[in-house]
């Protein structure tokens, strides 16, 4: 019985290593990795949800397909809240439940309705582009990640864009049309600090929920205030109606800068690309298909005998969702490789906080987080709608970081 033990032990290693070796792919480790992914499908928000996530799986799928991270695989459980708080907590609880040591959160309501599950459970939550802008601070806000641009950030950026490209105009009126919820109200102070300090007329207009009808504001800002500026933080389907209403009431749309969330292929889609055309959009994330990572998902399609999935195709949001997964893993992959095993949330936020110099090859300017700073810098850059595509305008860049820093400071002091 021993020998037939013995023979048997040695013909599974043999076997192990000739697998290893017709397929080096083979993840050694049996330690599986739970990441949370929250999403909206089939909620307000499933314009940006139905590109996003599915990049976030195609990514996870590649790096397990390579082994893994430091050879343990990534199982991803992805949970449809609609955007909704109370499904969105549900959902959490559920994550919690099946061992994630992070979660990418999907709202900036239910980033505030997690952020003291999150810090209380030292589970790490990602909110890339949107969020709580304060939980930058890293000190207040422990295991939020508001990684690359935050709603302040994106107010900084729009309006030094503005600025630079009015000339020293004098007397500079700018609109800001809003979705009004916390996302949308998130942005208010730091306009309203930059107006005092750089002398523009400011004047803001909210948009009620589900933000499909803003015709009496688009004709408020057009015919009343007349700015010379316009500002949209719109999401969901709200951004392409924006469009159609600047564009039937003749304002220029090179004068229209939107938020990250209504500045995708999608959004233009809706509104039609000829009605979009010069519009403006802030992004945290490259455009297009021509990224070494993008190609490389697409091969492993080609190499399964399938043909890349359509999703690809909205690169805005499909780029985002493969950029947010990059950082989970990579972050579980500091997390390793410092700390060692078993993987924990406490361990995978000291991994986020490791990050530094991450490109993703090119995707994104480089990004570091520390415990100080969960944004990682707030690059963005402007692209615009030019003959049926997103063209580039800038370079990367990120602007007013001393209000920014004078805004965190408010807030710590007012423990808000």
């Amino acid at each position: 019985m021993r020998k037939r033990l013995a023979h048997l032990s040695v013909a599974v290693a043999i076997l192990v290593l000739v697998l290893a070796l017709v397929n080096p792919e083979v993840t050694w480790a049996t330690h599986e990795i739970v990441v949370g992914l929250q999403c909206d499908r089939t909620g307000p928000v499933q314009t940006i949800g139905v590109f996003l996530c599915p990049g976030f799986h195609d990514y996870v799928k590649l790096v397990n397909k390579k082994g893994g991270v430091e050879g343990h695989k990534i199982r991803v459980i992805e949970i449809d809240h609609k955007y909704e708080v109370p499904l969105g907590v549900e959902a959490y609880e559920r994550f919690k439940q099946q061992g994630a040591v992070s979660v990418s959160l999907y709202g900036t309501p239910n980033v505030y309705a997690l952020t003291p599950r999150l810090t209380e459970d030292k589970i790490p939550g990602t909110s890339p582009g949107f969020g709580r802008a304060d939980a930058t601070d890293g000190t207040r806000f422990p295991y939020v990640f508001p990684i690359a641009a935050s709603y302040w950030s994106q107010a900084t950026a729009s309006v030094k864009y503005i600025l630079d490209h009015s000339k020293g105009k004098k007397g500079l009126k700018i609109a800001f049309l809003y979705y009004d919820n916390p996302a949308g109200r998130e942005p208010l102070p730091i306009f309203e600090k930059l107006a005092k300090r750089e002398g523009f007329e400011l004047r803001t207009f909210a948009v009620p929920p589900p933000g499909i009808e803003m015709s009496a504001q688009i004709l408020d800002i057009a015919q009343r205030f007349k700015p010379d500026w316009v500002i949209t933080h719109l999401f969901g389907r709200s951004p392409s109606v924006s469009m159609k209403e600047l564009r039937r009431v003749g304002f220029p749309m090179d004068h229209v800068i939107g938020f990250v969330w209504g500045a995708a292929e999608a959004d233009a889609e809706a509104a039609g690309w000829s009605t979009a055309e010069g519009y403006l959009g802030i992004q945290f994330a490259g455009v297009g298909s021509d990224f070494p990572i993008l190609k490389e998902i697409a091969k492993m399609y080609r190499d399964e005998g399938k043909d890349p999935p359509r999703e690809m195709n909205s690169t805005v949001y499909y780029n985002r969702g493969v950029l947010i997964a990059a950082l989970h893993t990579e972050a579980i992959r500091q997390a390793i490789k410092r700390f060692g095993l078993p993987v924990t949330g406490e361990k995978v936020k000291k991994g986020f906080e490791s990050i530094k110099g991450f490109t993703l090859e090119g995707l994104v300017p480089p990004l570091e987080i520390t415990p100080n700073d969960h944004e990682g810098g707030g690059w963005v850059r402007i692209y615009q709608i030019k003959g049926g595509k997103w063209a580039p305008m800038t370079d990367w860049f990120k602007a007013y970081g001393d209000v920014i820093q004078e805004a965190l400071k408010e807030a710590a002091a007012k423990g808000s």
